[in-house]
């Protein structure tokens, strides 16, 4: 189950996340298990994939935004360097960043009892 001992134990700054949420846990929570359901994690690695970096830097662009208005570090810092990369419309190997986004993902999706 998603806590918030477990965000804390990922590295998420809950305080940060929690006064943007008026300090409502059970409404942080809900907005995180939301935010790691958000369609433009399959956007962003499909566009990628495809080389196809306007989209994908549009799906970046608003996952960073989700990713750091709840303060879930470090998924904002592995989605702010992706959303630069992807700005610059840099043809890079895209493989490691993503890499480190879905297995910090893969862990708070498990704990939120997803897949």
């Amino acid at each position: 189950m998603l806590t918030i001992d477990v965000l804390k134990a990922s590295g998420a700054d809950v305080e940060s996340g929690l006064a943007r949420c008026m300090g409502m846990e059970d409404f942080y929570l809900s907005l995180v298990t939301k935010a790691l359901q958000d369609k433009n994690f399959d956007v962003l690695k499909e566009k990628v994939t495809a080389k196809d970096y306007d989209a994908a830097f549009e799906a970046a662009h608003a996952l960073k935004g989700v990713l750091g208005n709840l303060s879930l570090e470090p998924m904002y810092g592995f989605i702010c360097e992706i959303t630069e990369l992807l700005r610059a419309r840099s043809d890079v190997d895209y493989a490691l960043y993503m890499t480190k986004l879905y297995e910090k993902k893969a862990e708070l999706d498990k704990a939120a009892g997803g897949s």
